[in-house]
């Protein structure tokens, strides 16, 4: 995390070398005591101020992502002749490119402004699909979802990476549950939207309805960007609506837990990274998740083979982001209530787990449905609490601009495989890709128990500041 603090303060924090951190940050200790009415009302500011455009442009990121599923059944399969095969190319294309430019973007992030990369990439990517009118075959198709890959792959991670410098470990449980609200959300009303505007407006124009899905959606998300430009904070202390006690203050709650490298040069923190264990580990159990989470994509096909049709394919979609919703925020502010992030991460794990169970093994439908909103639930729910563990186990900016990527990258991996696990021939019941998911839940919760019994989270830090510097 950068400080980019004005006069003494700045001076004092930047131009120390390595082996006098510790000295600030027993001075900031010092200086620095927690949770008085200054810090609440300033942690209040922050929330009011970061929170709501975060989530707002987090909703249209998920929505441009994910509303492929609803065209599918709203046409574009039919019109495209997309075979099941080729609806499965169409959906892990995009987390290839995803993939490969997710770090790189971060590494730009983490040298530039937040308020100037992130609503940039999204007013392109918000044009991109409203570019998707001209789209007539299965390679423009690719095409537009290559492009979507690479210009959503920064945005995700980079919003993690603002995050964690704002607001200490034991705050961002909480943040990251309600901000991840944005893609259930996305979720539970996409379909409500997308089945209003691929029945309401098909034809209209000339345009199949499908279509209208994307070019609307899009514009919604290219006027998200342009408010988020003069909405979007930067760093603590480098904004302007705190006035110069608060950006102080900002900085010196978080200071305490830095390692103060700030300057650490890319290399050295990729060599740090790749010879960390526990990111290996973080990089499994997110791909599992992510693979598990795959499921979202074909809600609407689940529930077509659930006896559903027209619209209410669509809508019966709603109830299992609701239940989602639920979970999701009771997870995230116990976990911060408790500080026990693996322990929550394990609980949602094995109700995935026993939930895909039943829908593997059950014959009744309504019985399936209660427990793909239950077992959907434990996954998303998996997601951020992971992640906001995650984001705290690495020290120092550019380490984490180094570790959230990558850990992240090979997470969004899964999609390109995960994908493949619901082939049409598996309907309705679907045993195969329940079996699967099962199986990645249980790894998922598995590896959070051994990162927790390998690494004592309270410690780690100071662990790692030990690490950075044997290695100087």
């Amino acid at each position: 995390m950068s400080i980019h603090s004005k006069g003494d303060f700045e001076h004092s924090h930047h131009e120390l070398p390595l082996h006098d951190s510790p000295k600030v940050v027993e001075a900031a200790a010092t200086e620095y005591v927690e949770g008085t009415a200054e810090e609440r009302k300033l942690v209040r500011k922050i929330d009011l101020h970061l929170l709501p455009i975060l989530w707002v442009m987090y909703i249209f990121n998920y929505l441009d992502r994910t509303n492929i599923g609803n065209a599918k059944v709203g046409g574009m399969q039919t019109d495209l002749k997309l075979s099941s095969s080729d609806y499965s190319m169409v959906l892990s294309i995009f987390f290839v490119s995803y993939l490969i430019f997710e770090p790189p973007a971060v590494m730009l992030l983490a040298r530039t402004k937040p308020s100037l990369f992130l609503p940039s990439i999204m007013i392109v990517w918000g044009a991109v699909s409203v570019a998707v009118k001209g789209v007539n075959s299965l390679g423009g198709l690719i095409a537009f979802r290559v492009a979507l890959g690479i210009l959503e792959a920064g945005f995700f991670p980079g919003v993690m990476l603002v995050l964690s410098c704002w607001y200490k470990p034991k705050e961002l449980s909480k943040r990251i549950a309600v901000f991840y609200t944005g893609t259930i959300l996305a979720g539970a009303f996409g379909g409500l939207l997308a089945g209003g505007i691929i029945d309401g407006m098909d034809g209209l124009g000339g345009v199949r309805g499908w279509k209208w899905l994307f070019i609307i959606e899009g514009l919604g998300t290219v006027i998200a960007g342009i408010v988020a430009y003069f909405v979007l904070p930067d760093y603590p202390t480098t904004t302007r609506w705190l006035s110069e006690q608060e950006r102080k203050l900002a900085a010196m709650r978080l200071i305490i837990r830095e390692d103060l490298d700030t300057k650490m040069p890319y290399k050295k923190a990729i060599t740090l990274s790749l010879k960390d264990w526990k990111m290996w580990l973080f990089m499994l159990s997110l791909n599992t998740i992510l693979a598990s989470g795959t499921v979202s994509y074909f809600f609407p096909t689940l529930m077509s083979s659930l006896g559903y049709k027209g619209r209410m394919v669509q809508f019966m979609t709603v109830p299992i982001y609701a239940v989602t919703l639920v979970i999701n925020l009771v997870m995230g502010f116990s976990a911060d209530y408790t500080g026990q992030k693996a322990y929550h991460v394990m609980g949602c794990s094995a109700l995935a787990v026993l939930s895909f169970i039943i829908c593997a093994a059950s014959k009744s439908f309504p019985v399936r449905y209660a427990f793909i909103c239950f077992g959907f639930a434990g996954v998303q729910s998996c997601v951020p609490l992971l992640i906001s563990w995650e984001v705290t186990m690495f020290p120092g900016r550019e380490r984490r601009a180094v570790s959230v990527p990558l850990i992240n990258g090979f997470g969004n991996l899964a999609s390109v495989y995960g994908s493949f696990i619901w082939p049409a021939e598996d309907a309705p019941r679907y045993i195969t890709g329940f079996a699967v998911m099962t199986a990645f839940m249980f790894i998922a919760g598995s590896t959070a128990f051994v990162i927790k019994r390998i690494w004592d989270d309270k410690g780690l830090e100071r662990i790692d500041y030990e690490e950075q510097r044997n290695d100087q």
